[in-house]
């Protein structure tokens, strides 16, 4: 295993990255249309297509999922995305067309130095089908690409993470996520992450938590009140789950966000999860499933601190500065 989103069997993973704007899209596109819902857990949210993933709503499969900056802006990213689809025949069989399902959630990099001034049309449905013409199989980048180009946090700049597990009962799951929260990955100043205990090989350098935490280090850390924020990605599993079981998997990993980001879910965070089951093998039983749910917290906090520690700083006059950038001797 890569320990990525692409260790799901029936997905590929595609990244659009423009350095000079500051921002980009990555896309998720299932080989096949998969059950899939969400939850969205922020105070200012930005997305497309999210109502129809709540489990009482008809359509239960979904073509694709897109992670994008740009603000609302960047909503016009899913766009590319189902062009892309459309090309290849995909989508919602409505009479005589095909509608690909592609939802969509958008994070706050606006304010990130990069260059913004883009005319009329926004960058963003070009970046979505570029994304899309990029998706494949096996290893992608993580940090400072796709969705993760201009995300930031209160104390590091954010990123594109990922990462991957195998339960017990032998399915996989895996996250991925664009970190550009209002508070923080880290405990207080320190190179710490508060994901610190479900860390695995040493995949975000190893550290542990500190010997001792203090007040101080649990005060509340803001990247600024002028900004809305967000937080946003997806759990993915290979078992077969009903559109509902997809829903409390993203409750699950919103769980992962509480225990990788101090403060989460904030009113100017958008915080938002997906959750698909590629369906490829059963589901025996209800301990397997809340075996999936576990993992879908540990993953999602493993993914949001491998976001941080895999960034770099955008190439822009007063970029924020990367966690290996701060804490290069700390490795």
């Amino acid at each position: 295993m890569l320990n990525l989103l692409t260790d799901i069997e029936g997905l590929s993973v595609g990244h659009a990255t423009d350095l000079r704007l500051g921002s980009g899209v990555t896309a998720i596109v299932f080989d096949e249309p998969a059950t899939a819902s969400g939850v969205v857990l922020g105070g200012a949210p930005g997305g497309r297509d999210t109502a129809l993933l709540d489990p009482s709503m008809t359509v239960g499969e979904v073509d694709a999922f897109v992670l994008s900056g740009g603000s609302a802006f960047g909503l016009d990213a899913a766009g590319g995305v189902q062009a892309g689809l459309r090309e290849i025949g995909r989508g919602f069989v409505v009479g005589n067309q095909r509608v690909p399902i592609v939802p969509q959630a958008i994070l706050m990099d606006l304010l990130n130095g990069g260059d913004k001034d883009w005319g009329v049309q926004s960058p963003y449905r070009d970046l979505g089908y570029e994304a899309f013409k990029a998706a494949a199989k096996g290893s992608f980048a993580l940090g400072t690409v796709g969705a993760g180009t201009g995300a930031t946090t209160a104390t590091a700049k954010g990123g594109l993470g990922s990462a991957s597990a195998l339960t017990s009962g032998g399915h996989r799951i895996a996250a991925i996520v664009a970190v550009n929260a209002l508070g923080s990955a880290t405990i207080g100043e320190g190179p710490h992450f508060w994901s610190a205990p479900f860390e695995r090989n040493a995949e975000f350098g190893g550290l542990a938590l500190p010997s001792a935490i203090d007040e101080s280090d649990t005060a509340m850390r803001l990247k600024g009140m002028d900004t809305t924020a967000t937080t946003i990605g997806a759990i993915v599993t290979d078992a077969i789950l009903t559109k509902a079981e997809t829903h409390r998997l993203a409750i699950m990993a919103h769980d992962g966000f509480a225990r990788a980001l101090l403060p989460a879910h904030l009113p100017l965070d958008g915080d938002t999860v997906f959750a698909a089951a590629t369906g490829r093998t059963p589901c025996n039983g209800l301990r397997d499933f809340m075996e999936l749910c576990h993992f879908a917290t540990s993953v999602m906090a493993r993914a949001i601190a491998r976001g941080v520690y895999e960034a770099t700083a955008l190439p822009v006059a007063g970029a924020q500065r990367a966690w290996k950038d701060r804490y290069r001797d700390r490795r």
